[in-house]
């Protein structure tokens, strides 16, 4: 089950709503460490060799700058990148390139401004951290196009195409369906750092629990975070992966059954502590968080503890977004997504598919039909857009 293909109606409009965005104000769409590719063989090859080669070709450069995590984190960076592979592949004009900001080359301005000296069409900045570092660099160059994920400006910026996603929504689903799902009453969340961005998620998986609990009469506690007082656990980062077994197995000794780390390569380390428990015989399960978990690379090892993934629909934002700008139609402003255009879902339920009740699998489309329809508030305390 995927939920955008329960949201029949929704789910129709919303490539056409993405493919909108780069023609809206209010957009509904969207040095060492460098690499590029183009559609055409799929070569990588140092960034100075492939300006040259870019150049010489007469190709659309759409370039991307990763948070900490890179390009292989199986999270909000690898997804990202993904949608730049995909313009590429869908376009053999287009040809690709990254700086991953990962130690010891994690300078965010000095990663943009290397690019700004190699004529990319677009520079894609991923991350709420490169916030500040991607408007000093468009204020500095009104005539060059970015486009960042998971941060918005308001006022908007011309020439700043922003990709944040109302993870609030899939967020609830995915407490909704712990809630269900857990054998102990006690599910668990921890972020990365404490930025919206992680938050909003958390604040989801938070209420949805509890409205579980007002709907099911239960008791479902969560461990890790409090909506209401914005207080809970973080490991600090987004890498460490010891950090997430720490705390994973922390929540498991205080009888946590299903996890979802917000905390991009740090949960793996999560993964690894559910793997542990569940060969001590423990009947502990998780969510991954961003893209499919099944599918990414580094944690489709775990897959069989993955009952979902609280997904956003990074790349096809980047993609559209890097299309637009190939094209001449881009323009800035805040694309929003959301369960209403596809935007965000949770990802299909994979191993889990028999496990989760069918009657469990209905609730979740008609609550998730009730929140795109706005009949089911999703609050948080992180808005976006």
């Amino acid at each position: 089950m995927r939920l955008t293909s329960l949201l029949t109606a929704a789910a129709t409009a919303s490539a056409a709503l993405l493919l909108a965005a780069c023609g809206s104000s209010s957009s509904s769409a969207p040095a060492s460490g460098a690499s590029s590719s183009s559609a055409a063989g799929g070569a990588t090859t140092s960034a100075p060799a492939a300006t040259t080669s870019a150049a010489a070709s007469g190709k659309f450069l759409a370039c991307m700058v990763t948070d900490t995590g890179g390009i292989n984190d199986g999270s909000f960076n690898q997804t990202s990148w993904k949608g730049l592979q995909d313009a590429a592949a869908a376009n053999p004009n287009i040809e690709i390139r990254n700086i991953q900001s990962i130690p010891p080359n994690t300078d965010y301005a000095r990663n943009i401004n290397t690019f700004l000296t190699q004529k990319c069409g677009i520079i894609v900045t991923v991350g709420f951290a490169m916030g500040d570092a991607t408007k000093a660099a468009a204020g500095k160059n009104p005539g060059q196009k970015f486009a960042i994920v998971d941060n918005s400006y308001s006022p908007v910026i011309s020439n700043v195409n922003a990709l944040v996603f109302n993870t609030v929504q899939d967020g609830f689903l995915g407490g909704y369906l712990a809630a269900g799902m857990t054998k102990s009453g006690k599910v668990a969340t921890f972020g990365g750092q404490q930025f919206p961005t992680v938050t909003i998620y958390m604040d989801g998986f938070y209420d949805g629990v509890q409205y579980y609990n007002s709907k099911h009469g239960t008791k479902v506690q969560v461990l890790g975070w409090n909506e209401a007082t914005q207080k809970g656990t973080f490991s600090g980062d987004f890498t460490n992966q010891t950090k997430g077994q720490t705390i994973t197995q922390t929540f498991i000794s205080e009888g946590a059954d299903i996890i979802f780390p917000v905390a991009g390569n740090v949960g793996l380390g999560a993964a690894k502590a559910v793997q542990q428990a569940d060969a001590q015989g423990g009947n502990v399960n998780m969510f991954w968080v961003d893209t499919d978990g099944c599918e990414a690379a580094n944690a489709k090892q775990y897959c069989k503890y993955f009952i979902t993934s609280v997904e956003k629909g990074l790349d096809v934002a980047v993609k559209t977004a890097v299309l637009a700008a190939q094209s001449g139609t881009f323009k800035g402003g805040n694309y929003v997504g959301t369960l209403a255009n596809g935007g965000v879902t949770l990802a299909p339920l994979h191993d889990w598919a028999s496990k989760v009740p069918a009657a469990l699998q209905a609730e979740l489309r008609t609550v998730g039909l009730g929140i795109a329809s706005g009949q089911i508030q999703a609050p948080t305390k992180s808005p976006v857009g």
